[in-house]
């Protein structure tokens, strides 16, 4: 291959993985806001069935409903044990921290679960940097609590007496627990990953997650009376198991690849600003102009980490 073919080769890669990055924060963006949406929508069904019931079905039908292309485009072999194994993993992060969520909803609020979750970045930088050696450089560790100060203003509005009158209860502990699960979570997808398409990466993930969520939900599930849930109640677990679960769950195991952990879950720090839109948007009381200084921090450190 001549010199002027190899610099042309090297281009087209470079163009390539430009392409690639490029992708992946907007897929990022779009996930984002759809995550954002799974607070409320948690919040208004957690009370109509079993935390664990709810999560499992929310797994197993993101999983039947993926099936059908991953079976057109790879076909189901069942990966053998060593694989399955490094799906679990992650499926019991997944597991985790969507359990603590309805769990948590019982006894909180979503503004609680959504000042908590803004604590993910920092642990997933601090899991990167243990488990996949990612140096945490000068102005990550100056963006990453800026992010955090940014999130937590918008979440209260730029009200330091809401901030200090928040509860803390048993509830905020167990959504706490979830989302260190959730910090490993993209840390570990970048560690397990062995090459294979990240669609079929995906739907064992999913189904593994089923799989952990059947067990754990088995006594339960007998006492669940389906006739007598309401409909709005499917209509949220279709909801989240469509969009919040099985688009999420490829985009941000695809993303963590290209992107890498810490950038993809910087876009955590988007969903507090996003949660007080969406509720203005469905009616609530519209954002007042003293969040907006919290929308700069987090849009300020979402950009200096992904720089």
């Amino acid at each position: 291959m001549s010199e002027f073919q190899c610099e042309k080769a090297s281009f087209e890669t470079i163009i390539t993985d430009v392409s690639r990055v490029k992708r992946g924060h907007f897929l990022m963006l779009m996930a984002t806001g759809l995550v954002a949406t799974s607070f409320p929508v948690g919040a208004a069904i957690t009370n109509g069935m079993d935390s664990l019931v709810l999560t499992f079905l929310r797994f197993l039908l993101a999983a039947i409903l993926f099936a059908p292309f991953v079976a057109w485009r790879y076909g189901l072999v069942l990966p053998s044990i060593r694989h399955m194994a490094r799906y679990s993993i992650l499926s019991a992060c997944l597991v985790g921290f969507f359990w603590a969520m309805f769990t948590a909803l019982q006894t909180t609020s979503a503004l609680n679960t959504a000042t908590i979750f803004a604590l993910t970045p920092v642990i997933t930088a601090g899991v990167s940097a243990l488990l996949l050696k990612e140096r945490l450089n000068k102005a990550s560790r100056i963006a990453l609590p800026v992010g955090i100060i940014g999130a937590v203003w918008v979440i209260f509005r730029g009200d330091p007496a809401a901030l200090l009158s928040l509860n803390i209860g048993l509830g905020d502990g167990i959504f706490f627990m979830g989302t260190v699960a959730m910090g490993f979570y993209g840390p570990l997808i970048k560690h397990l990953h062995r090459g294979e398409p990240m669609a079929q990466m995906t739907f064992w993930t999913l189904v593994s997650g089923a799989v952990w969520l059947l067990f754990l939900s088995a006594p339960h599930l007998f006492d669940v009376v389906w006739t007598a849930v309401p409909m709005a109640v499917y209509g949220g677990i279709a909801y989240l198991s469509i969009f919040t679960t099985l688009v999420t769950f490829f985009v941000f195991q695809w993303s963590a690849t290209v992107i890498g952990p810490t950038k993809v879950m910087s876009y955590t720090y988007l969903n507090p600003a996003l949660v007080v839109f969406l509720g203005a948007a469905l009616g609530g009381e519209l954002p007042p102009p003293a969040i907006f200084p919290g929308l700069f921090l987090t849009l300020l450190a979402t950009l200096i980490l992904q720089r």
